[in-house]
């Protein structure tokens, strides 16, 4: 299952969330300069158990560098699925958890959220020379936050059924309660870090995130981030809208409501519509014209339902504007 995206639009531009991608990818390019060096540079700055609970190898290490790699380590990625799988997931449910704490609140809460998933992982693999690097620990607090927040929400995922892609949309309790439980079977049926993959970082991040979104949604907010609130405020609806359109009775036509922003309304915009009906599931696009007015229809021909006669009827989509 490869989730495209969530149905819950955020109502800011996530610019921490996109800064701590690029940060990630940066890094990344700068690991794959390295060289004959890349396994010195992972031991290093990785989260190397050992180095913390066996004396002769953390002789070699000084306090700051122990320290620094319990936060460098969740910056850096063994390859590039592992950077696109890590990066794909925070970029479609980070966003929503930074519009509901604010930027300044979920730097604190990834990191946190980074940090005692390695250290879940140090504790349950305490003599182990393995390096571990990624920041699937954090991501995975991500999800936990998400769970808590949006619950009912729907993620919009592609299916691959050999070389016909099928888009279906999950809950959300679902999805991530299904994500936890393969982390933790994976985790018991694993001995020690064996895999080469960090199960219980991966475990540690999910719970310690809903724990610190409780904690830190208890923190009031402050004048700052009201005022980059109202700077990161978005003026477009998402790209991709997940329309589910009703056909009353006989009636061969589908109607549905299309969400553009009121800058969107003026200047006029293209949308790509997926339309579940029935077994049916598609994507269209949908331009919408400058100047369209709240209530504005936009028919979409031949989309509807299919008469008795062969024919096809067409999908209304009224125009709804929102700040």
């Amino acid at each position: 299952m490869i989730p495209i995206r969530d149905t819950i639009p955020s109502k800011n531009y996530p610019v921490v969330n996109h800064t701590i991608i690029g940060i990630n990818v940066v890094l990344y390019l700068f690991e794959m300069s390295q060289g004959a060096d890349f396994n010195r540079f992972i031991y290093v700055y990785g989260l190397v158990p050992a180095r913390y609970s066996v004396p002769q190898i953390a002789s070699y290490f000084s306090t700051g560098q122990q320290l620094l790699s319990l936060l460098s380590f969740m910056f850096l990625h063994g390859g590039f699925f592992h950077l696109l799988g890590n990066m794909w997931f925070l970029y479609i449910f980070g966003d929503n958890i930074e519009d509901r704490l604010g930027p300044f609140r979920y730097i604190a809460f990834y990191l946190l959220c980074g940090i005692t998933s390695g250290l879940s992982h140090l504790v349950l693999n305490f003599h182990s020379n393995m390096p571990t690097i990624g920041a699937s620990g954090a991501v995975a607090g991500v999800m936990g936050a998400y769970l808590i927040l949006h619950p009912h929400a729907k993620i919009l995922t592609l299916i691959p059924i050999i070389i016909i892609p099928w888009f279906v949309e999950i809950p959300a309790f679902f999805f991530l309660g299904l994500w936890f439980v393969l982390q933790f079977l994976n985790a018991t049926g694993t001995h020690g870090s064996a895999s080469g993959i960090a199960w219980w970082a991966h475990i540690g991040g999910f719970v310690f995130g809903i724990v610190f979104l409780k904690i830190l949604l208890a923190l009031p907010e402050t004048g700052a981030t009201d005022r980059m609130r109202r700077v990161t405020a978005k003026r477009k609806t998402h790209r991709l809208q997940v329309i589910r359109p009703i056909g009353p009775g006989k009636d061969p036509h589908l109607y549905g409501t299309l969400h553009v922003t009121t800058f969107e309304a003026l200047v006029g915009t293209k949308k790509l519509v997926n339309i579940p009906w029935g077994f049916q599931k598609r994507i269209v696009k949908v331009i919408v014209p400058p100047g369209v007015k709240e209530g504005s229809k936009l028919r979409l021909k031949g989309l509807g339902k299919t008469t008795s006669d062969g024919q096809r009827g067409d999908l209304y989509l009224k125009v709804a504007i929102v700040n």
